[in-house]
């Protein structure tokens, strides 16, 4: 199975469970990059994409939301230069950070495939990126990575990700995160010194939960 990260040809299957919604889900661990992914063939459709991400409920006045994303807003906010510019890529139907990010003082725009698909946001680079709880989603990570490089302006701009983080394979198996049936890549401690030394990142800050990576 090659890797959608590293394109590495040696992951290894680490975990089968069956979802009563969509059958029979495998997950493969690559060697390289120490990522987690679900079996290509057995993504969502995006129409039943579609129909979990409606599901969701977050907004700017549901305070336990907002502290969960303060993990990520306060310390990248303490980064920032006054007058920062910077883009909310994959908020969702109720995009939360960017208004936190706004009351700051960084004004912040917003993109999402589904909900907000403004492709002309990507054309252009930003004194910042955040990205909170969305690369667990990506069918395709590599590319994105890439697209984070180039959203990001060189010398001094920051990408800040939340994400879910296994520890190791045997507690994977008994993960919560690999349930919601729209998580297909799932990252480890290590995998973000390989994305650092792969796309020319530096790692300023990492939590069981966020990275902020700088350029």
């Amino acid at each position: 199975m090659i890797c959608p990260l590293c394109h590495a040809s040696d992951s290894e299957h680490v975990h089968q469970r069956t979802d009563k919604s969509y059958g029979r889900r495998d997950y493969y661990r690559c060697g390289r990059c120490r990522i987690i992914f679900l079996s290509p063939d057995q993504f969502l459709t995006p129409d039943q994409e579609r129909a979990r991400y409606d599901l969701h409920q977050n907004h700017p006045e549901d305070h336990g939301y907002v502290d969960f994303l303060n993990q990520l807003i306060e310390p990248l906010s303490k980064l920032l230069p006054a007058g920062a510019r910077g883009l909310d890529y994959g908020c969702g139907p109720g995009p939360t950070a960017s208004v936190l990010l706004r009351r700051l003082g960084f004004e912040t725009l917003v993109y999402d495939p589904v909900y907000y698909p403004e492709d002309d946001l990507l054309q252009a680079s930003y004194d910042f990126v955040t990205c909170t709880e969305t690369v667990e989603h990506f069918y395709q990570p590599r590319r994105e990575w890439e697209r984070f490089a180039q959203l990001v302006k060189r010398e001094g701009g920051l990408l800040g990700i939340m994400t879910g983080m296994y520890r190791d394979v045997d507690s994977f198996r008994d993960w919560w995160y690999h349930r919601e049936p729209t998580h297909v890549n799932f990252y480890h401690a290590d995998t973000w010194p390989w994305i650092a030394t792969e796309w020319g990142w530096r790692v300023l800050h990492q939590t069981e939960r966020v990275v902020i990576l700088s350029h």
